[in-house]
């Protein structure tokens, strides 16, 4: 398919709009998605193109954070390998398995990580102890996230954050950071598979891209500058929006 040439400012800014708020609190893909499939491109090509775009901007992002010290790539790099293959794993059987169970459970776990972020208002202030090291973490989550972002994906980055959190005892900042690498390795690995297969618009996911470097950017400097504080109130935010969105695609 080929796009009017104004069509291409509006997706360069619903990815700039979007690599700000993923950045910084994740559920970029609320903006992205109906925007995608409101192009026409059928479906298979969406996904394909959307992980495009937001490879760019959880790149981006996970670069900003590396350099300014909020996280460690050496720390992290179990989880990136092992979310790296959960993700072509998971995008390899979203070609063969009906993906419905999924659709029905995740709006229940993502309102379980919301009420608990709500009533849980000092969570991620400061480090904690963790619950299990991270040689038990990695393998558990890398693999089961890293599946679940390749197969379905929607709250992922939710997901990542509230698990570094409660489980490995990192503070907010820090989980962020560490989510956006978690993003990078899982967005590749499942562009990788769309790009063999063929279901990717070039000329959109780049143009959405190109926006989403800019804009993870941005969020990125946003977090090390102002922490927890703006964290915080734009992840409940944004798990609100996903959630929504997602009963609204199972339900209306």
């Amino acid at each position: 398919m080929t796009f009017p040439l104004w069509a291409y400012p509006l997706l360069f800014l619903t990815g700039f709009a979007a690599g700000l708020v993923d950045a910084v609190a994740g559920g970029g893909g609320v903006l992205t998605l109906p925007v995608l499939l409101n192009t026409g491109l059928p479906v298979g090509v969406v996904l394909g193109t959307n992980k495009l775009q937001a490879t760019f901007g959880s790149v981006s992002a996970a670069w900003s954070y590396l350099r300014s010290g909020i996280v460690s790539f050496r720390a992290c790099l179990p989880g990136v390998v092992l979310t790296f293959v959960g993700s072509l794993a998971g995008a390899w059987a979203v070609q063969r398995i009906d993906g419905r169970i999924l659709g029905d459970l995740i709006p229940w776990l993502l309102a379980a990580i919301l009420a608990y972020t709500v009533f849980k208002p000092k969570l991620g202030e400061a480090p904690a102890t963790p619950r299990v090291p991270a040689r038990v973490f990695f393998p558990v989550f890398g693999l089961g996230l890293g599946f679940y972002d390749g197969f379905f994906g929607p709250g992922v980055g939710s997901f990542w954050t509230i698990a570094l959190v409660v489980v490995l005892g990192r503070d907010l900042v820090g989980a962020t950071g560490a989510t956006k690498l978690m993003n990078a390795a899982s967005n590749l690995a499942a562009l990788i598979f769309f790009l063999v297969i063929g279901k990717v618009h070039l000329p959109v996911g780049l143009t959405m891209g190109v926006g989403q470097m800019v804009g993870a950017r941005v969020g990125a400097r946003l977090v090390v500058t102002r922490g927890a504080r703006l964290v915080r109130p734009l992840f409940i935010v944004m798990v609100t929006l996903v959630l929504a969105r997602l009963l609204w695609v199972r339900f209306g």
